[in-house]
């Protein structure tokens, strides 16, 4: 065993170490190698090296796993564990915890030793330092008392020190790889999201429609459909889950594969958004909620039918300049189990146009946080007349809100729909 640490030997050790980890960026051969290395230069009988799977300043995170790799040699099972690390237990825990070397000549004397193998008498751990902050702890134990010393504490923080940066190099590259596998995942689960959204606005005699949505991620949680109903009817759609990104994502797809199961079952608007309600309201980890409004038009008449469930009242404005706001319904669906909702009815004449929009149209700010509003939305609509096409108006709100924020990027997602009556 070394008693001093030359730089001869410093050298000769750190080469050899350093060949031996930097063939590699897989994060479980860089650790087996750092046992391998260690074991030639101080007799151990087990040994463990563990590395966190993100820096923790303090080391008091919670997050439900901590550890990012284990390499281990001698133990008959894994000598700590997420819940020893999260709470700073045993030896191991103490040292990621406190980012301090700690040497146990008597494990028996020490309060903070969990026993981990029966025949171990003397333990050595270091800390894993990178730029400050605790990566992981190298742990060493011995059957023998006494057997690790001041020396040998040195000698392994100095292979610790050494091997920091391969560790780290194994960590970034191992994010590296989940980012991109990340980003594959969300580009299939953007297709697949697509295909839930109408490929384009159906063909009504006497009617003009078009959409848009534009998500804040790669997916979002917004809503609409065109959904062809019995005796000639069109149900309109518009929708928005609470939050963002793939939880809203998700619930927005069983909002539409429960809305268009019942839909088959021809029920009453009010009772159809209860029913919605209840299943919005099954258990489930985190509260979300929907705001939504429905409507059922018949193109002949003109007349819709419609509730409006907590969602931005949408706006049918007349030929004559005249705007109303379709209000009637309840509260958002997935909050109260024995909520309530009403129907509501307007006519839809010659020339009127009608917009449904989510929260992302009306919010986007402006020049001191203010935001482009729903008079703005008016007046954009109110602007292109009787001779603008639907798809030229929902192409002139994009443009008016982009305007207004001097931004191509929304906050929130972003869905419109308008509905223009020849």
């Amino acid at each position: 065993m070394p008693t001093a640490l030359q730089p001869e030997l410093k050298y000769r050790l750190l080469l050899e170490l350093s060949q031996r980890i930097s063939r590699s960026l897989d994060l479980q051969d860089v650790l087996d190698h750092l046992l391998e290395a260690l074991r030639a230069a101080i007799p151990y009988d087990a040994a463990g090296v563990f590395v966190l799977s993100q820096r923790v300043p303090g080391n008091s995170a919670p997050e439900s796993h901590l550890i990012a790799g284990v390499a281990q040699v001698g133990f008959g099972r894994p000598r700590a564990d997420d819940r020893m690390l999260r709470l700073g237990q045993g030896i191991v825990g103490t040292v990621i915890r406190t980012g301090e070397t700690v040497l146990a000549p008597d494990v028996a004397r020490d309060a903070r030793y969990v026993a981990g193998r029966a025949s171990t008498r003397a333990e050595l751990a270091v800390p894993i330092v990178s730029n400050g902050q605790v990566l992981g702890a190298l742990n060493l134990e011995s059957d023998r008392a006494g057997a690790f010393g001041p020396e040998d504490a040195e000698l392994v923080e100095f292979f610790a020190s050494a091997a920091a940066l391969s560790i780290e190099k194994s960590l970034l590259h191992r994010q590296v790889l989940e980012k991109q596998r990340l980003e594959q995942q969300l580009a299939v689960a953007h297709e697949v999201q697509k295909g839930l959204l109408p490929a384009g606005p159906p063909r009504v005699p006497g009617y003009d429609l078009a959409a848009v949505q534009l998500p804040t991620w790669t997916i979002g949680g917004d809503y609409f459909d065109f959904i062809p109903l019995p005796d000639g009817q069109l149900g309109l759609v518009v929708a928005d889950v609470s939050g963002k990104g793939i939880p809203a994502a998700l619930i927005m797809a069983t909002f539409r594969a429960a809305l268009r199961s019942e839909l088959r079952r021809r029920r009453a608007r009010p009772a159809l958004m209860q029913t919605l309600n209840r299943l919005l309201l099954e258990p489930r980890e985190e509260a979300r909620f929907v705001t939504a409004v429905f409507g059922s038009l018949q193109p002949g008449s003109g007349r819709l039918g419609y509730v409006n469930c907590g969602h931005n009242p949408p706006l049918l404005l007349r030929a004559d300049g005249r705007a109303d706001r379709l209000d009637s319904g309840g509260i958002a669906l997935g909050m109260l189990p024995d909520a309530g909702f009403a129907s509501g009815s307007v006519q839809l004449r010659p020339g009127d146009t009608l917009a449904l929009y989510t929260d992302g149209v009306v919010e986007p700010t402006g020049p001191g946080d203010e935001e482009f509003g729903v008079g703005r939305l008016h007046d954009v609509l109110r602007e292109g007349g009787h001779g603008r096409s639907a798809a030229d108006t929902v192409l002139a709100v994009v443009e008016a809100t982009r305007a207004f924020t001097g931004r191509d990027r929304y906050d929130d997602d972003f869905t419109l729909v308008v509905v223009k009556r020849d």
